[in-house]
């Protein structure tokens, strides 16, 4: 057996398409109607489709349950949240902020209210300690990660 994808109910699978795309960059691979397959193993479903597919009411479908996240991760967060900047109708979980481990993350609803979360790049986060000057031990301390991963990412 073998992880495929992650699907997601969407109320308009138009919009939803542009959104991912116009967002997040990501492509639509192949478009079945009501199934669409995106780059990164991510699958959209109508919720017309879905709800038949699990013999439910459109009532028993939750919205905005805050409970999963789609992760990504941005190799220039900065770039990143300018986009964002630039863009009407996003409905934040959280504006960008820093983990105690140094690595940026935003949060944001997409149209049928998942949660996305795009994180900087860790091996940027390292590299940005190391390049504030930080040693190789200070920064596996602050991160709270083996000095292993620190060297590896520096290489």
């Amino acid at each position: 057996m073998r992880y495929v994808s992650t699907l997601i109910v969407v109320s308009d699978i138009k919009k939803s398409k542009e959104f991912y795309h116009d967002v997040l960059g990501i492509d639509v691979i192949a478009d079945f109607g009501a199934n669409v397959t995106l780059t990164g193993n991510i699958s959209l479903q109508t919720l017309e489709t879905w709800k038949n597919f699990i013999n439910k009411d459109t009532s028993d479908i939750i919205i905005k349950n805050n409970a999963c996240e789609l992760y990504f991760e941005e190799d220039d967060m900065d770039k990143f949240i300018k986009k964002l900047d630039t863009l009407e109708n996003i409905e934040y979980v959280h504006r960008l902020f820093e983990h105690r481990w140094g690595q940026r993350v935003v949060r944001f609803y997409d149209l049928d209210k998942h949660i996305i979360e795009v994180g900087e790049n860790m091996v940027n986060v390292v590299k940005r300690f190391f390049k504030q000057g930080l040693s190789e031990d200070e920064i596996a301390t602050r991160m709270d990660v083996p000095i292993d991963y620190i060297k590896s990412c520096l290489k």
